[in-house]
């Protein structure tokens, strides 16, 4: 069965970590690229990070550069998010995604919350 499962979210407080973990089954994990999304209350959701199917390329959004990364473990089929400096802002559902060309696919959503 093909899925994508995230966890490792939860509550922190402003400056805290924590790292998401996306689990993928029933597809060749290794040939997709994988990317983080997150998407806040009453916003759209917005790409934060990729990484290659080779973990040659990284892209990140400007207001996580030098906070978060986005790493892979081909071996595992798991893709992973090191989230750092947590701020406030940085509270949203996150959500995996691979993707080859036309095909994607998405996990389920993990909530992180980032409050005193």
């Amino acid at each position: 069965q093909l899925q994508l499962v995230e966890s490792g979210g939860g509550s922190v407080q402003p400056g805290g970590s924590l790292r998401l973990s996306c689990v993928a089954s029933g597809f060749s994990f290794s040939h997709y690229d994988m990317r983080w999304y997150r998407q806040a209350p009453g916003k759209e959701r917005v790409r934060i990070a990729t990484i290659s199917s080779a973990s040659i390329i990284y892209n990140y959004e400007d207001s996580v550069t030098g906070r978060f990364t986005i790493s892979r473990d081909n071996a595992k089929n798991t893709a992973y998010l090191q989230m750092n400096s947590l701020k406030p802002e940085d509270t949203a559902v996150y959500y995996c995604q691979a993707r080859r060309g036309p095909s994607e696919y998405w996990g389920q959503g993990t909530q992180v919350t980032v409050s005193s």
